[in-house]
């Protein structure tokens, strides 16, 4: 996968050091530095230190600390083992020599996002806090902005997402694969959004299959828009997100926005444009073919779809699962894996998601001992498909 890289977070104490020069290491009174112990004798716990940190000048407390002390509290709750006291604009934190390190590291970080524009909460704590974790730097990741819109910044909350932004930038065609709630479709709007704003492209093409109603809709009520609106509402829910309501209707009518099925994608060639295709788990490997040879000049294709959601009927083949065996490696293409830990909505979304993939990794554990699938052998009905409905009740 061809991303930029993000550079690991350096040494504690070097980053002390560089951006609190005014801070201080000293001995808590109440500990006793320890001496070498004799053979045989106990040990004692190391002592706790006290680190200084000066807030900034031109940083208001309040735009690090956050409102009623929120940001503070976050910071506490993440490190239960340190105390962090606040006194005008000195923090004070005070515990293990290794955990005060990483605080110190953490505000400092923090304080770089501050002054970057971004508005501080406890959700953007634990983000900074797991980040840290994965050994990168919080600020590098949660200061990238990727569109201003309606007055927001819209920009990547996790490793995974800033790895997705920076390949969507980089490559021709991006793959962004993962679960629900993990931004592959709004940051990949957000980037094509952008992309026009700059002009570096002349129109936005959004497409996804229609096949939840098995690709044939003439079963459905109203005119063919009628009956397409239900699968595309989710695209134009992001551009109303992203782009004034004045202005949205102009551009679908001039085309310069266009949402279709991708059925309406065969036979064209797509030059400076910016496609998306989302939902891209329920194409067929002749889909994904076709819809990946509509490439024309000076334009990019971003892919989305979660594997673990495949709404294809008869147990038919995702052409998002088999296009990574057929693509992988090849330049200027980029598959970014997105995860759990990359769900920006409600924190139970992640839980879910984690908890349906231990219960699929047991049940694929299961039939493997067993040689059938649980579902299989417990007879459990088939869902139908809209074909079989008509079939059966035909006279």
């Amino acid at each position: 996968m061809t991303n930029t890289p993000i550079h690991p977070v350096a040494a504690p104490a070097a980053m002390t050091s560089s951006t609190a020069d005014d801070s201080t290491t000293t001995v808590n009174s109440n500990h006793t530095a320890a001496s070498t112990p004799a053979s045989g004798s106990r040990v004692d716990a190391p002592a706790d230190v006290t680190r200084t940190l000066a807030l900034p000048d031109d940083l208001a407390p309040v735009a690090l600390l956050g409102a009623r002390d929120e940001v503070l509290r976050a910071v506490e709750r993440g490190f239960p083992d340190v105390s962090v006291y606040v006194r005008g604009t000195t923090v004070t934190v005070t515990g293990a020599a290794a955990r005060v390190d990483v605080v110190i590291v953490l505000l400092s970080e923090l304080i770089d996002i501050a002054r970057a524009g971004t508005p501080l909460t406890a959700d953007a704590v634990d983000r900074a806090i797991r980040l840290l974790d994965a050994s990168a730097r919080p600020a590098e990741v949660l200061t990238d902005e990727v569109l201003t819109t309606h007055g927001r910044s819209i920009r990547p909350k996790s490793l995974g997402q800033k790895a997705y932004t920076d390949a969507i930038e980089n490559s021709t065609i991006t793959f962004g694969i993962g679960p629900a709630g993990t931004g592959k479709t709004y940051l990949a709007m957000a980037k094509a959004v952008d992309a026009l704003a700059r002009q570096r492209i002349s129109r936005i093409i959004l497409t996804r299959p229609a096949v939840e109603a098995g690709e044939n809709l003439g079963f459905l009520p109203g005119t063919l828009t009628d009956k397409i609106d239900p699968y595309l509402r989710p695209l134009y829910d992001a551009l109303h997100d992203m782009l004034d309501a004045e202005a949205l209707p102009q551009l679908i009518a001039a085309g310069t926005i266009e949402v279709a099925p991708l059925a309406y994608m065969r036979g064209r060639t797509l030059n400076d444009a910016f496609i998306i295709l989302d939902e891209a788990q329920n194409t067929s490997p002749e889909q994904m073919k076709m819809f990946l040879t509509r490439l024309g000049f000076g334009s990019k294709m971003v892919i989305t779809g979660d594997v673990s959601q495949i709404d294809l009927p008869g147990g038919r083949p995702s052409g998002l699962q088999v296009v990574r065996r057929i693509l992988d490696g090849l330049d200027d293409i980029s598959f970014c894996e997105l995860t759990a830990a990359d769900v920006v909505r409600h924190r139970l979304v992640g839980q879910i998601v984690d908890a349906y993939a231990r219960y699929d990794a047991d049940r694929a554990e299961h039939a493997d001992r067993s040689g059938t699938d649980p579902a299989a052998r417990r007879g459990g009905p088939r869902r139908r498909t809209p074909s079989e409905f008509r079939d059966r009740n035909r006279p």
